[in-house]
């Protein structure tokens, strides 16, 4: 299995759970999530860069689909994706319900 097929499954899983959220709760804080995005993968990009270089973790040319962000192949960024997505979707999905009766003594 490639990694490209992995991530397509992993990040289709991500995807129902999202749009579970934005269905039965609300759409997460799409602007936050945004801006965390932009930190997140700019980490990631440099992170992911220094381990490659140093060799701790190396890929199997076969498995990756030769598009790389620097040495470091785009299928890595999958995994940050997911987080950015699946996190605030879970957060709604568990947020509680405000009842009628909070407040109330």
């Amino acid at each position: 299995m490639t990694y490209t097929l992995l991530n397509i499954v992993f990040l289709g899983i991500v995807a129902i759970v999202a749009i579970a959220a934005v269905v039965v709760r609300r759409a997460p804080r799409w602007r936050a999530v945004g801006l965390a995005a932009v930190l997140m993968l700019t980490l990631t990009a440099i992170f992911d860069n220094v381990i490659i270089a140093t060799g701790l973790v190396a890929y199997d040319d076969s498995l990756i689909s030769g598009v790389f962000i620097g040495i470091a192949p785009i299928e890595d960024f999958a995994y940050t994706v997911a987080a950015l997505v699946l996190l605030p979707a879970v957060w709604e999905l568990l947020r509680r319900q405000p009842s009628h009766h909070d407040g109330e003594s």
